[in-house]
């Protein structure tokens, strides 16, 4: 199989690339390589590589920039996607993408399933809504899995800037009335590895069959407070830390231009259903990433 991986350079994409490996021949690209606001571009290097499988890691996922760049967001987020599944479809091949819980508003109280209607409150949710759009309706055989508080040791994420912090402040204030589940990137790279090797006889047909939009989470629940608790506690190089203080406050001290939901837990009982997976509380996953800081 060959597998077409685009935004290689993010921190999922960079996971993917790993474990994806056992699956086919990987070719990675990210920008400029393959410059996702050229629609022509697109078409011409899916053309070339002719993959059965297209997986987009790549995303625009600037949340405050993207409310003074709502055009290149939707370029990225909404309009790539389109081009990339009806690429797929005209090679007979499938494709993985991924969304957000940004698509919801977080009004609910429990977990948000995959038919719950999707109400996004900022410019990235929206565009990122429009890409899931664009790629169910494409006919392509697809698999989308939406993730939420994306974290892990490469790029830019809420773990590694907490911990800068840590390094340079005597008080952090972090938001404690937003509720989520923080997910490592590893987990989504080898849920997805877990997912498509299930198919790897006949994908297209797999994907036909039992793919489709999915929510993927760790288990349990926590604020940006809670998480940013648990890193400080965690880090092997706490002894280094300047910081004395973490402070909780709300998300109105925290005024930042994009409106986040307040509550992005999301429900992976339809995954567990039909692919029998399941990932671990987000601590354990936290522990593992940390470990590695410490081997």
């Amino acid at each position: 199989m060959k597998i077409l991986l685009i935004g290689v350079h993010g921190q999922v994409g960079w996971e993917l690339n790993r474990t994806l490996q056992p699956l086919g021949e990987v070719v990675a690209l990210d920008y400029p390589a393959i410059d996702l606001t050229q629609p022509e571009q697109i078409r011409h290097q899916v053309r070339e590589v002719r993959p059965d499988l297209i997986v987009n890691a790549a995303a625009y996922t600037a949340v405050d920039k993207a409310e003074a760049e709502p055009d290149l967001a939707m370029a990225i987020n909404g309009a790539a996607p389109a081009i990339l599944a009806g690429e797929a479809k005209k090679l007979g091949a499938a494709i993985v993408h991924y969304s957000t819980d940004y698509v919801f508003d977080g009004t609910r109280d429990a977990a948000y399933r995959e038919e719950d209607a999707p109400n996004p409150m900022n410019v990235y949710g929206k565009t990122k809504l429009a890409g899931d759009r664009a790629v169910l309706a494409s006919g392509c055989p697809h698999l989308i899995l939406r993730v939420s508080w994306v974290y892990g040791s490469r790029g830019k994420n809420f773990m590694l800037t907490i911990l800068k912090l840590a390094r340079e402040k005597e008080e952090i204030r972090v938001v404690d009335d937003q509720i989520g589940s923080p997910l490592w990137s590893r987990m989504i790279a080898e849920i997805t590895a877990q997912i498509l090797v299930q198919g790897i006889g006949d994908l297209a047909g797999f994907l036909s069959e039992k793919g489709g939009l999915y929510h993927l989470s760790a288990q349990g629940r926590t604020s940006w407070f809670g998480f940013a608790r648990a890193i400080l506690a965690k880090s092997p190089h706490r002894n280094e830390h300047k910081v004395q203080r973490l402070v909780p406050i709300t998300s109105s001290e925290y005024p930042t231009p994009a409106k986040r939901p307040a509550f992005s837990l999301l429900s992976s009982d339809a995954l567990l259903k039909n692919f029998g997976l399941r990932l671990p509380d987000w601590e354990f996953s936290l522990n593992q990433v940390l470990d590695q800081d410490r081997a």
